[in-house]
């Protein structure tokens, strides 16, 4: 901070020697502090003298903070001709700020003077205040913790005091410790102390904005002393002692000199070389003794040990740690357990070359290193030498005569040899194992299970290695399982996919050995090598014969499960079908006839599939007859197909657009047009045996959708039919009451209608007369609702009570003929014409 602020007062000096002469002296800076708390507001004005040759009636001061305007809040000339500017910066959130007062110098700002503002926070209390007795140097040193930074330069200052109370008075003043800036730490000197008096001592801090002192504290310099840690050395074989036992280590140390006179404890800590272990600490031993055996340790194991030393029975602290000696503990006998195994071979009549196999199971965690195996004979076999082999390997073969039953086996290391295991070579005669099975859990591992044989065995023994084609020389790996009660076991050792393990089991007894059973197992079988052969056996021309030779069986793949037979057509089309594993032929169906296609066969097992050779094959084309009898055939069809048609149009009412449809008088009866008359409907008419009326024929409502005329009907209306608007019926003699079938009106026709009345007499001999209306208006274009019983009747009844007939309008557009002249009536017998002579 301080270098920060010599650096902006060298700045402002450079700036102020580079104005014009006629701008020196002619402004100047003041501040209302020159140091304030960070975040406080700070006051600055700048005065410009009169002497200054720039200063005239506009001139006007620009206050700038670094590089940043600011405004300034009043600007007036005094009296005596002065400029003065006022600026209060509310918040200087800057520890260090460079506050320059500039004036406009033609086109530029020129300076005139130029501030150092600094901001920060009163010292904090310096707290975790401690000292240490150095004999080493002599003296006292104190350290404590400054607190947090106040971005102002910060004077710290160790102030101490003699007392022979408990500080609460002052006896002799310790002249003050001042320590190197940035440093928080200090030592006062042996010559100003008294070892075994108090003294008060305190941390003073002071800086621009306020002081702080730390709590004081009282000691006496001698309850606070730090040795120097002691120096470890291994103690060497004596004569006069035993050696070491195992897993325990001797060792020495030697205190720091300046220290001789002062009462030690020690505290010794080790940890393994090793590993990741932790330390493991030992209590305090007494340093007159200088010496220490240390036990509990593994054996054959190098550790690390360091210690410490404090005054004892007085107040004092601890040393550092010394620097870390290495040892190792001596070893110890092997203490193990040997699981035995051997094949036996029969060189010839009186000798035995055996193959021993052993592996050593720890019976406790620090059971000894094992440096080699001795195996050896008996002690009652005398006359040859003990010594069988004497190895580090985990197998050994030797000779023994026939009758030999038994050997020694031993591990041994520098500290002895383990507990002698015997080795007895039992006979064949147990009772076999049950059903021997395996299963593969993955690539790695392979499940054997078995029947335990009855009686219970004591273990088994259950050895694996490659098989054939493997050398029968190949290491195989072997374990003995010491449960007689289990049924199987996972292999995980040496297990790899895709090879032939052949795995035998051997079941234990108390005196002999069953025998041995043996299996081949993969963990994890290959895929077929390559799929069958596809052949086309017999082609026709809508299907196809394939076959195929199902390949043998190959050892280390897996069996096929199934096949899937593809085949594409020359549109890209493709089929497929699955078949089972038994399958050797197939015959594809509904195949164009003269078309390309492609096949190809597929064999799968539980690991993957496999593709055959494709088959490229063509169907055969349809011959000449069978085109004829196809064409044949088709042409039978179209003709079926016109004449149900023709059946059908025949026998439907036909509708001719070229002339209207009119029903065949010769052909038909009026009765079947009557409609059904309802209850509505029904209504009296005067009687029909009147002679001074005639009578009418029938009631007929005919009705027509609207339609636009044709171009061969006239669009005058004059050619409309002049009935009378009640006349919109034909009414038949009989009694009105009869309910008739009403026949369905055919819908969809616009065909023009024309129509008659007929009118007659059912005893006149003359023939009868009918009115015909040659008018092309559309019939019942308007469709009106039908007249009740009391309305548009054809007949009206006179005052005189006798039905009076209505006559047709001369005056309508319509004409009187005879009824032969109709031609469509001509057929039409129509009786009792003799009530016509009116007409």
């Amino acid at each position: 901070m301080a270098g920060l602020g010599a650096w902006n007062l060298a700045r402002a000096a450079l700036i102020i020697l580079l104005l014009p002469r006629s701008l020196e002296q002619c402004g100047h800076i003041s501040l209302s502090a020159p140091i304030v708390r960070l975040g406080d507001p700070i006051t600055a004005s700048c005065t410009i003298s009169q002497n200054c040759s720039r200063l005239d009636s506009e001139s006007h001061i620009v206050w700038k903070l670094e590089a940043e305007l600011q405004p300034g809040e009043r600007q007036q000339y005094l009296p005596n001709g002065t400029l003065l500017s006022t600026i209060t910066l509310p918040h200087l959130n800057r520890s260090r700020a460079l506050l320059s007062c500039c004036l406009h110098w033609g086109n530029s700002l020129q300076i005139l003077d130029q501030a150092e503002l600094q901001a920060g926070y009163p010292p904090a209390t310096p707290h975790n205040l401690s000292c240490l007795m150095n004999l080493t140097t002599n003296s006292l040193t104190c350290q404590w913790e400054p607190g947090p930074n106040t971005h102002l330069s910060t004077n710290f200052t160790l102030k101490s005091f003699k007392s022979r109370g408990n500080c609460q008075s002052r006896e002799d003043s310790i002249p003050d410790c001042v320590p190197e800036d940035g440093q928080s730490h200090c030592s006062i000197p042996r010559k100003h102390l008294q070892l075994y008096q108090n003294m008060g001592i305190w941390v003073q801090a002071k800086n621009a904005l306020g002081t702080s002192v730390s709590p004081k504290l009282c000691l006496v310099p001698m309850d606070v002393v730090k040795l120097e840690p002691p120096t470890l050395w291994a103690r060497g074989p004596s004569p006069e002692v035993a050696p070491p036992q195992p897993g325990c280590l001797r060792l020495r140390w030697e205190t720091w000199k300046p220290s001789l006179h002062i009462d030690q404890k020690c505290e010794l800590r080790h940890q393994p070389l090793l590993g990741e272990a932790s330390w493991d600490l030992v209590g305090a031993l007494p340093s007159r003794t200088l010496q220490y055996e240390l036990c509990g340790l593994l054996p054959s194991t190098a550790y690390a040990l360091q210690m410490r030393c404090t005054r004892w029975r007085l107040p004092g602290h601890w040393s550092n740690w010394s620097p870390s000696l290495e040892l190792t503990t001596t070893q110890r006998a092997p203490t193990v357990r040997m699981d035995t195994w051997w094949r036996q071979r029969q060189l010839d009549p009186r000798t035995v070359d055996v193959q021993l196999f052993w592996q050593p199971v720890p019976l406790e965690e620090d059971s000894g290193q094992i440096q080699g195996y001795l195996v050896l004979r008996p002690s009652d076999q005398a006359g040859a030498d003990p010594m069988l082999c004497n190895t580090t390997e985990l197998n050994c073969t030797f000779q023994l005569p026939s009758e030999a039953r038994e050997v020694i086996l031993e591990a041994y290391n520098t500290a002895g040899t383990s507990h002698p295991t015997p080795v007895v070579f039992l006979e064949s005669g147990g009772p076999p194992l049950g059903r021997l099975h395996t299963v593969a859990r993955d690539p790695h591992s392979l499940w054997v299970g078995w029947e335990p044989p009855s009686p219970q065995p004591r273990g088994y023994v259950i050895e694996w290695g490659l098989g054939p084609p493997s050398p029968s020389g190949s290491p195989k790996t072997w374990r003995m399982e010491h449960n007689g009660s289990i049924a199987g076991t996972l292999l995980q050792e040496n297990i790899r996919p895709f090879q032939l393990y052949e795995i035998t089991v051997t079941p234990l007894y108390q005196d002999t050995k069953g025998p041995s059973q043996h299996i081949y197992a993969y963990s994890q079988e290959m895929a077929p090598s390559h799929g069958p052969e596809l052949h086309l056996r017999h082609i026709g021309k809508t299907w196809a014969q394939l076959e195929w030779v199902p390949e043998a069986p190959e050892l280390g793949r897996s069996p096929l499960t199934h096949y899937t037979i593809f085949w594409t057509n020359a549109q890209d089309r493709s089929f497929s079908t699955v078949l089972n594993a038994s399958s050797h032929s197939f015959v594809l169906r509904g195949l164009e006839p003269s078309s390309l296609y492609h096949v190809h066969l597929m064999a799968a097992s539980q690991v993957w599939a496999t593709n055959s050779t494709s088959l490229t094959l063509m169907t055969l084309a349809l011959e000449e007859s069978e085109l004829h009898i196809l064409l044949g055939l088709f042409g039978l069809l179209v003709l079926l197909i016109c004449l149900c048609g023709a059946a059908q149009l025949c026998c439907r009412p036909r509708k001719n657009p070229l002339w209207p449809s009119v029903p065949d008088p010769a052909h038909s009866s009026l009765g079947s047009w009557v409609p059904t008359i309802t209850t509505e409907d029904t209504f009296q008419l005067p009687s029909l045996r009147d002679s001074s009326m005639p009578p009418i024929t029938k009631i007929t409502v005919l009705e027509e959708e609207e339609k636009k005329p044709g171009p061969w009907e006239s669009n005058d209306s004059s050619g409309t039919c002049g009935l009378p608007s009640l006349v919109q019926a034909y009414v038949l003699q009989g009694d009105p009451r009869v309910p008739r079938i009403q026949p369905q009106p055919q819908s969809g026709t616009s065909d023009q209608v024309l129509y008659v009345q007929v009118l007659g007499s059912p005893t006149g001999p003359r023939p009868g007369h009918y009115l015909r209306c040659d008018s092309t208006q559309p019939l019942l274009g308007g469709l009106t609702p039908s007249p009740k019983s009391y309305e548009n009747l054809w007949f009206q009844t006179s005052p005189l009570g006798t039905p009076e007939p209505l006559v047709p309008n001369p005056e309508d557009d319509c004409i009187f003929e005879p009824l032969l002249d109709f031609p469509l009536l001509q057929g039409l017998r129509v009786s009792g014409v003799e009530g016509l002579g009116g007409f």
